[in-house]
C-alpha cells in the first residue's frame, strides 16, 4: 500500500468538496434559504390575526430554515479533515517522515523494531509518489545513513550506509572496503560475541564519520571487483557487513530514487511495550 499515494487521494478530494461547497453548493443553499423565508412571509401575511394562527406561521418558517441551511455531513467531514490531511502530507513529505527498522542489516547502528525519523529536505525538495526533486538543497556525503527506494522495487524503501558517491572506484575484497584505491581503516572494539553469534564488532572510519560495524570472520564473505559509481548513482552498504542485501549484489542507487537520511530513533518496538529508553541521533 502506498500511503503517500492515499494521503495525496485523501487531500484531493477532501479540499475539492471544501472548494465545490464555498463556490457553488453554499450558494445553492442560501439561495434555498432565501425562497423558504420568502414563502414562509406569504404565508405569514395570509393568516388571520390570532396568537395561535401566528405562532404556528412562525414554527413553520423556523424549521423550513433550519432543514434547507443545514450543511451536508460530507461537507462538514472534508472541512474537518482536509486543513489535517494537509498539514501531514506536507510535514511527511517535506520535513521530517517515520519509518521503522524491519530487519538487522544495519546492525549495530540500527536494531530491528527501531522506529526512525528521516529528514526530507537534506537532499533536496521532491514531490510526493512521483519523488520528482523541485528544490536542489544538497548531496548525499560519504557516510551518511540514508533511506532510498529499493532500484529493483521502488514500493519499497530500504536503508543503507552511503559508501560511493558518484565518480568513486570502490572494492571490497577479504572484509577491506577500498574506496579510490585506498583501504578504509577500522580498528577492532569487541569480540565477545564471535563464540555466540560469530560476529566482531569493529568501529569504520569512512571519511568524517567513525561508525560501528560488524564481520562475521567465519564467513568468507562477498568478494567485489573494483567499480566505478556512474554520475548521478550511489554505492550502498550495510553496517552488517556479511549479513546485508546491498550494492554489492543489486549495484548502485540512482539519485531520483533517493527518499531522505535518517537522523534519529525516536522508539523502539519489538512486540512488547514501546521503549524510549533508546532515543538517540544516528552516527
Amino acid at each position: 500500500m502506498d500511503f503517500s499515494l492515499l494521503l495525496v487521494v485523501a487531500v484531493a478530494v477532501t479540499g475539492l468538496i471544501w472548494l465545490l461547497d464555498s463556490v457553488w453548493w453554499s450558494k445553492r443553499r442560501q439561495q434555498g434559504l432565501a425562497l423558504v423565508g420568502g414563502d414562509a412571509r406569504g404565508r405569514e401575511s395570509g393568516v388571520a390575526s390570532g396568537n395561535a394562527s401566528g405562532h404556528e406561521a412562525g414554527g413553520g418558517e423556523s424549521a423550513a430554515t433550519r432543514t434547507t441551511a443545514k450543511e451536508p455531513w460530507l461537507v462538514d467531514y472534508a472541512r474537518s479533515f482536509f486543513p489535517v490531511l494537509l498539514v501531514v502530507l506536507v510535514l511527511r513529505s517535506f520535513v521530517v517522515e517515520p519509518f521503522q527498522i524491519p530487519s538487522g542489516s544495519m546492525r549495530p547502528t540500527l536494531e530491528i523494531g527501531d522506529f526512525i525519523l528521516v529528514n526530507k529536505f537534506t537532499y533536496g525538495l521532491r514531490l510526493p509518489v512521483t519523488n520528482t526533486e523541485i528544490v536542489d538543497l544538497g548531496e548525499p556525503e560519504r557516510g551518511d545513513v540514508m533511506v532510498f527506494r529499493f532500484p529493483k522495487d521502488p514500493s519499497v524503501n530500504f536503508i543503507k550506509r552511503v559508501i560511493g558517491l558518484p565518480g568513486d572506484r570502490i572494492r571490497y575484497e577479504g572484509k577491506q572496503l577500498y574506496i579510490n584505491g585506498e583501504a578504509v581503516t577500522k580498528q577492532l572494539v569487541d569480540e565477545s560475541n564471535i563464540d555466540q553469534l560469530n560476529e566482531v564488532l569493529l568501529e569504520e572510519n569512512l571519511g568524517d564519520t567513525t561508525h560501528p560495524i560488524y564481520n562475521d570472520f567465519r564467513d568468507p564473505g562477498p568478494q567485489m571487483r573494483e567499480l566505478r559509481v556512474p554520475e548521478g548513482h550511489y554505492f550502498m552498504m550495510g553496517d552488517n557487513r556479511d549479513h546485508s542485501n546491498d550494492s554489492r549484489y543489486w549495484g548502485f542507487v540512482p539519485e531520483e530514487n533517493i527518499v531522505g537520511e535518517a537522523f534519529a530513533v525516536w522508539m523502539h518496538w519489538n512486540g512488547g511495550l514501546p521503549s524510549f529508553s533508546e532515543v538517540r541521533v544516528i552516527d
